[in-house]
């Protein structure tokens, strides 16, 4: 981790566009594990353009634009805490992100008679129109869009409408790593090792030009270039969006079905997460 060479890009900001952070230290064991840099105060979009480019430049700190738990908790949990554990963790490149939607997909869609959410019936309905059946991966799409510049419109409006978010900068070579080099661990109700989630978003960096832009305690989002197109395209990858992320269909999106949140992505250049 070349911390001297944060320290300078930082230090030669422009007026403005300089700010004051820290680096901060996890609470693991080993006290000398910092993943992230996380600034004192509320991140720019200036700020947030500018990072990004020297990322692009030197593939050095991805920037991401952090959100607390609380934003009026002066900890600003979990990453001004230290709540993150990079070293539980293990490489992204371990994973294969299409065997792991199949067996995430096969465990959720599961009938369970003791399931005090969903009956049978319902929770097949739910998954209309592949039932049980993994129905695989959907095609990816070309496009005219630059992912970057995408992504950097969606910081735009994503900060215009979260004051209090921060920037955190990750010694990572791409926003998918950077989730697991930071020690995130959003969806640990259903699995603890980030990796396998951020193997997933990487595929999606290659298929979709998806950039990871802002995380939260247990929340993710990416810009997009392109979505999907047309319903069947959408229901394919709402059904990879649910075996990464059940929550966003089961309690995210009203009515709980794979179709109605298959047409809330079609021509939508972001995707939101959301771990109960």
């Amino acid at each position: 981790m070349d911390v001297g060479y944060l320290t300078e890009l930082l230090a030669d900001s422009a007026e403005g566009l300089r700010p004051s952070g820290r680096m901060v230290t996890s609470d693991e064991g080993d006290r000398d594990v910092q993943p992230l840099w996380l600034s004192d105060g509320p991140a720019t979009a200036e700020l947030w353009t500018r990072m990004h480019a020297e990322h692009a430049r030197s593939g050095l700190w991805w920037p991401l634009l952090l959100e607390a738990l609380d934003p009026n908790d002066g900890e600003f949990r979990p990453w001004g805490s230290g709540d993150v554990f990079p070293e539980q963790m293990s490489s992204p490149a371990s994973h294969d992100s299409a065997g792991l939607l199949a067996r995430w997909w096969d465990t959720y869609t599961a009938v369970d008679e003791d399931d005090d959410m969903l009956d049978a019936d319902r929770r097949l309905a739910v998954m209309a129109p592949f039932g049980q059946t993994w129905p695989g991966l959907a095609l990816s799409r070309e496009t005219t869009t630059n992912p970057d510049q995408q992504a950097d419109e969606f910081a735009q409006g994503f900060l215009a409408k979260r004051p209090h978010t921060r920037l955190g900068l990750v010694a990572a070579a791409t926003g998918a790593e950077a989730l697991t080099a930071a020690g995130w661990t959003g969806p640990c109700n259903y699995d603890n090792d980030t990796a396998k989630f951020s193997a997933v978003v990487r595929h999606w960096e290659h298929r979709f030009g998806a950039r990871v832009v802002a995380v939260g305690f247990s929340t993710l989002h990416l810009s997009v270039a392109p979505p999907p197109a047309n319903e069947y395209e959408a229901l394919l990858v709402a059904a990879e969006h649910f075996a990464f992320c059940p929550d966003n269909i089961w309690q995210g999106s009203r009515p709980y079905t794979l179709a109605a949140y298959a047409e809330r992505i079609t021509g939508a250049h972001h995707w939101d997460f959301w771990w109960d």
